[in-house]
């Protein structure tokens, strides 16, 4: 049973760096999802408040890195809001339509055709915002990975 249970462990884990590739997973959960195998399978009493405290900042940590780097990305090269959503929009479709390139080709034609529609932006000014959501994109999944590997870093120090 303790193999099951490691296996289990280490599938979450993996799933939640999938989640880097394709937004649709939320790979935060798995993470925790990861931790509370481990509780079941083995215990919960290696797992301390303060395990859990760190933990839970690192959450928080993380999904202010998104936000902060994807709007940083757009914002600094020129793009509105709509390019923020029209990127975001891309991100979750994108992987799908155009399985692998589409990861980076959905927030880039996303933020594009949002400056182009919503901002009547020109051409030139919307591919610049379009390079912009790859920035921030590229920025908040390099910011993402770091911080999963940090976190499962303390759960194996915790344990």
């Amino acid at each position: 049973m303790e193999v099951v249970g490691w296996i289990l462990v280490i599938a979450c884990f993996i799933v939640s760096f999938v989640g880097l590739v394709y937004p649709i997973i939320p790979g935060m959960l798995f993470i925790i999802g990861g931790f509370i195998v481990y509780g079941l399978f083995f215990s919960f009493a290696e797992l301390s408040w303060w395990f859990w405290a760190i933990e839970i900042l690192f959450v928080v940590l993380l999904f202010g890195a998104d936000t902060v780097a994807n709007a940083f990305g757009i914002k600094k090269f020129g793009g509105s809001n709509a390019g923020m959503w029209g990127s975001t929009i891309g991100l979750l479709i994108g992987p799908f339509v155009i399985p692998v390139a589409g990861i980076l080709v959905g927030p880039f034609l996303g933020a594009v055709i949002a400056e182009l529609i919503v901002e009547r932006r020109i051409l030139k000014e919307a591919v610049k915002s379009g390079i912009g959501s790859l920035v921030g994109f590229l920025t908040s999944t390099i910011a993402k990975a770091v911080i999963q590997i940090v976190m499962i870093v303390v759960f194996f120090i915790a344990i």
